[in-house]
């Protein structure tokens, strides 16, 4: 498969990585060279210099064998101009990315299919949503749903008055009618897990389970719940903007902005929330503005240096919730090693959105745990299918892969051993992002 990729921005870029990984014919388009030098060193990619609305440079790049088009400059009009050119001159299918939410309506997607725009990108927004799920329930990490809700991916840290600790899986001590652990991040490790393995403390471990048995998980690993009535904001970035937009109308929120016009633009945008003119790392600015009332707080600025020191100086303070948006991927560890909370990712969310598009099998959903060096991925599958000939327990699966659960009929289910699965289910599967490939051929 042939991929164009025109912006070599932090999306454009850690995309570019991760298909090159898998050996693609990966070439990464932008007008600045400095921003693609080593590149093509360190990655089986090629750079090209040159606009990505030029017709001429798309020609030279070889827009006409391009099975995909990925148009992720800072700029959306360069985008979706790009993908229009794009497709009149030959490539199969086109990925923008945008900055307007209106353009995602499901009324607009056959006009920009006309236009020669195939598919539509909004990073911040997927980022938002992701903060939104964290912060519905306090006790987790990482909160993800699949087929309206028939499954839910639950990523929680494990302390040391969990009743699941030390317990080898083949014990057969984990009730798996009511859950399955599918990864467990321990340090700089992502485990999917096998028999022998155990539950330590301070892992990050990740269950699959139905909504009815949400308090069980929880009781299991020793967790409170309290609400979430009251937030601080550091940034008045689009991700906060849209955050706050689609927060329940019951939830206060202070948003902490130190650039003064960007705050009077804040004011004028957001009627449920309180801003504040003021540096959010100043600490005496944080208690003055009442930290130690918050139920949580939330850093998305374009630091990811200052989210992470926001959020654990709100740790320290008493804020039990903390949300921190880390951008640079040497950074997600030590976040996680400090204990901050929930760590959001942009450029993943987004790099996992568009990943999907270059999958073979039936695939309608690719989530990124950004905790982990792994992937969730939701397969239908195909009559016929080799993953329909087996029970679970007999299909000799890639290593690293574990199937979580399945939705049949809107309802949902946990996998074990002597699991059938059947055509049309839709197969939730946690792997290694190298396994991915493998697992295409067990739905095809």
């Amino acid at each position: 498969m042939k991929i164009i990729i025109a912006g070599a921005g932090e999306v454009g870029t850690h995309l570019a990585k991760l298909l090159a990984r898998e050996n693609f014919d990966t070439i990464l388009l932008d007008e600045e060279p400095s921003k693609m030098k080593d590149l093509e060193a360190n990655y089986d990619l090629m750079t090209f210099v040159g606009s990505p609305t030029s017709i001429n440079t798309l020609k030279e790049a070889g827009v006409d064998k391009a099975d995909l088009f990925i148009g992720v400059t800072p700029y959306e009009s360069v985008n979706m101009t790009a993908c229009m050119l794009a497709t009149n001159l030959g490539a199969k299918k086109t990925l923008a990315r945008i900055d307007n939410q209106e353009y995602l309506l499901p009324k607009n997607r056959e006009f920009f299919e006309k236009l020669g725009v195939d598919y539509l990108i909004y990073p911040e927004m997927l980022a938002a949503r992701e903060i939104v799920e964290s912060l519905k329930t306090s006790w987790l990490r990482q909160n993800l749903s699949f087929c309206n809700d028939a499954l839910i991916l639950l990523g929680i840290k494990i302390r040391e008055n969990s009743k699941i600790l030390n317990q080898k899986f083949s014990t057969g001590v984990f009730d798996h009618n009511k859950y399955r652990i599918v990864a467990i991040k321990r340090n700089n490790q992502t485990i999917i897990p096998v028999g022998s393995d155990v539950v330590l403390a301070n892992d990050i471990v990740y269950f699959i389970t139905t909504p009815d048995n949400l308090n069980f998980v929880k009781e299991d690993a020793a967790k409170e719940d309290y609400p979430i009535r009251n937030i601080m904001v550091m940034g008045g970035s689009r991700i906060a903007q849209k955050t706050i937009q689609n927060l329940a109308s019951n939830v206060s929120v202070k948003i902490l902005e130190r650039d003064k016009e960007k705050s009077y633009e804040l004011a004028e945008k957001l009627n449920n929330a309180m801003i504040i003119n003021c540096d959010g790392r100043n600490i005496e600015l944080m208690k003055e503005e009442g930290i130690q009332e918050m139920d949580a707080f939330v850093a998305v600025t374009a630091n990811s240096e200052a989210n992470i020191l926001a959020c654990l100086t709100a740790k320290r303070l008493g804020v039990k919730k903390s949300v921190a948006e880390v951008e640079n991927n040497d950074y997600i560890m030590l976040a996680e090693s400090m204990d901050i909370g929930t760590v959001i990712n942009k450029k993943m969310i987004a790099a996992s959105y568009i990943y999907q598009l270059t999958l073979d099998a039936d695939v309608l959903n690719v989530r990124s745990l950004s905790s982990a060096d792994a992937e969730v991925v939701e397969f239908v599958a195909k009559p016929g299918s080799k993953i329909t000939r087996s029970k679970v327990k007999d299909l000799r699966l890639p290593d690293q892969v574990n199937i979580g659960g399945f939705v049949r009929n809107g309802e949902g289910h946990i996998v074990n051993g002597n699991t059938i699965i059947m055509p049309e289910d839709h197969v939730i599967v946690f792997c290694v992002a190298s396994a991915i490939r493998k697992m295409e051929t067990y739905f095809n």
